[in-house]
């Protein structure tokens, strides 16, 4: 069963305005990522919402090197 709800929340606009850049950056929406963010929090997601956003993220993202190695250093670049 699926239960919609509708809240408010008390947020400082500039908390607000940097969520919504994330979002953007992921390709959702601040819902999206506040619904993803709770489900974390409250318990395991269901198997079907895993599985559509590995499949978004192979189909944005699908990793091909070209058969090009990459070495320890360049996967890890920009991420320390």
């Amino acid at each position: 069963m699926m239960w919609s709800m509708n809240g408010t929340l008390a947020l400082e606009d500039d908390l607000v305005s940097r969520a919504r850049e994330v979002a953007a950056r992921q390709g959702t929406t601040l819902n999206d990522l506040l619904r993803r963010y709770l489900e974390s929090v409250a318990g395991e997601r269901p198997a079907a919402a895993i599985v559509a956003e590995l499949d978004r993220v192979w189909t944005e993202a699908p990793g091909h090197s070209g058969g090009r190695r990459i070495s320890r250093d360049e996967a890890y670049e920009g991420r320390l």
